[in-house]
C-alpha cells in the first residue's frame, strides 16, 4: 500500500481539512474492506468506518512518524472494531436476558455458499485473532511486522496467527459439506 507524502499528513495533523480529506480518500476504501471482512457485517462496517476516520482525526496531531501512517489507521479501525464488537456482545447479551426466546423463532437453513461467498464464510468462521492477522497481511499487504505494530504483538505472533488461520481454511474449505438426507 502507497503511503501518502509526510507533508500532507503534517498538514493533516496541523488542521488542514484538504489534506485530511486526502487522507481518508486515501485509506477509506482500505478501511471499509477490511472492517467488512473483519465484522462480517457491512452496515457495522460502514458505522465504524466513520468512527475509525474521527479517532484518526483526534490522534494525528499526536502521530510520531515511527511506522507507515498505513499501520496506525489500521490498528485504529482494528481498535474501533473491538470496540464496535464488544458493545454489541454487551447489547446482546442484555438483551439475551430481558428476552427469552421464542420457540417459534428458530433459524431457517441456509444454502451452502460457493466460490467467493465460500471464502467469505470461511474466513468469517475463523476466531478474531487469526482473522485479523490473515487479513492485514495476505488483503491488504503488510508486512508482518506492520501487521504486528497494528495488532500490538510480537512480528512472530503475527506469523504464528497467519498460520494458524492458514490451516483452519484449508480444513474448512476441505471439509466434506454435510448431507442433509433423511
Amino acid at each position: 500500500m502507497e503511503e501518502p507524502s509526510e507533508l500532507v499528513v503534517r498538514a493533516a495533523a496541523g488542521g488542514d481539512a484538504a489534506a485530511f480529506t486526502s487522507l481518508v480518500r486515501h485509506y477509506e476504501d482500505h478501511v471499509r474492506r477490511f472492517l467488512v471482512h473483519f465484522l462480517g457485517d457491512a452496515t457495522l462496517a460502514e458505522d465504524v468506518a466513520q468512527e475509525t476516520f474521527v479517532r484518526v482525526y483526534r490522534g494525528l496531531p499526536s502521530f510520531a512518524f515511527r511506522s507507515p501512517l498505513s499501520s496506525w489507521v489500521f490498528q485504529v479501525a482494528r481498535n474501533s472494531a473491538l470496540d464496535a464488537l464488544r458493545s454489541r456482545r454487551r447489547r446482546d447479551r442484555l438483551v439475551a436476558a430481558v428476552t427469552p426466546p421464542r420457540p417459534e423463532e428458530r433459524a431457517a437453513p441456509t444454502p451452502s455458499p460457493s466460490g467467493a461467498a465460500e471464502v467469505e464464510a470461511a474466513i468469517a468462521s475463523l476466531d478474531d485473532r487469526p482473522r485479523e492477522a490473515l487479513l492485514l497481511v495476505e488483503v491488504y499487504g503488510l508486512t508482518y511486522r506492520e501487521a504486528g505494530e497494528v495488532l500490538g504483538v510480537p512480528e512472530g505472533t503475527v506469523k504464528s496467527r497467519v498460520h494458524q488461520a492458514r490451516r483452519s481454511l484449508d480444513r474448512w474449505l476441505q471439509a466434506p459439506e454435510c448431507a442433509d438426507d433423511v
